[in-house]
C-alpha cells in the first residue's frame, strides 16, 4: 500500500492518498479551513448545491463506467431545492460513484476526492485556498519526479558498470577459447541476459524498452 503523502497550507496538513495511480485528496482536512468542529457538515453543505451536484455527475460520466445515470438525475432534480441536503456517503452509495471516497483507518482517515474534484471544493472555500492548494501540490508532483529521475539515472548507470563486470566475467569463465565470432556472441548476450534478470529482474531488451 502506498504511503499517504502530505501537503502544508497556512501550517495545516492536508493528507494525499493514492489509489490506482490517481491522488485523492482529503475533503475533511481541507474542511477545516472553513469550520475546524464541523467538517462533515462543510462538506455535506458544498455537496448540496446544484452546481456541485452537476459537476460532480459530469465527472462520473467520463471516468465512472459503473455510475448510477438515474439515482444522479434524481438527485439532480432535488438539488437546489430547501432542505436538500446530500452527504457524501448518500452520494457514494446512491449512484456508485468513485469520485469520492470515505477512507477508515488511524492515519489519513476522513473522506477523500479525486483531485480534479478536491479543487472544485477548494474554490467554494475560497480562491486564496484553491490558489495555495494547486500550488502546492504541484510542487509535491515535481519533487515526485524530480526522485523519479534521479532514481531513474542512478539505475541507469549502475546497470552500465555492472554490464561490463558481467562481460568480463563470462569472457573470463565462460567462453571455451574454440568458438567462432558469431557463436562468442550468442554466448554473451545468453549470459549476460542471465545475469540482467538475476539482479534487475529484466532482460537487457526490457531494459531498453
Amino acid at each position: 500500500m502506498a504511503k499517504n503523502k502530505i501537503i502544508t497550507i497556512e501550517n495545516k496538513d492536508i493528507v494525499i492518498y493514492s489509489q490506482k495511480n490517481e491522488d485523492y485528496i482529503s475533503l475533511t482536512d481541507m474542511a477545516r479551513f472553513k469550520n475546524a468542529e464541523t467538517t462533515g457538515l462543510v462538506i455535506s453543505h458544498w455537496l448540496s448545491t446544484r452546481y456541485t451536484v452537476e459537476f460532480m455527475g459530469l465527472w462520473e460520466q467520463v471516468n465512472n463506467q459503473l455510475f448510477n445515470v438515474t439515482e444522479f438525475s434524481n438527485i439532480k432534480n432535488e438539488s437546489g431545492s430547501n432542505g436538500f441536503v446530500l452527504s457524501a456517503k448518500q452520494w457514494i452509495e446512491k449512484t456508485k460513484a468513485i469520485g469520492i471516497i470515505s477512507k477508515p483507518g488511524r492515519y489519513g482517515s476522513g473522506t477523500f476526492a479525486h483531485k480534479d474534484i478536491a479543487f472544485e471544493f477548494g474554490s467554494w472555500i475560497s480562491p486564496h485556498f484553491k490558489y495555495y492548494l494547486i500550488k502546492e501540490f504541484q510542487r509535491l508532483k515535481d519533487d515526485e519526479n524530480d526522485r523519479l529521475k534521479l532514481e531513474w539515472n542512478f539505475q541507469r548507470m549502475l546497470a552500465k558498470v555492472n554490464y561490463h563486470i558481467h562481460t568480463d566475467a563470462i569472457k573470463e569463465n565462460l567462453i571455451p577459447a574454440a568458438l567462432s565470432k558469431q557463436q562468442i556472441s550468442f554466448v554473451y548476450a545468453n549470459e549476460a541476459d542471465l545475469l540482467n534478470v538475476a539482479l534487475f529482474g529484466k532482460t537487457a531488451q526490457q531494459w531498453r524498452t
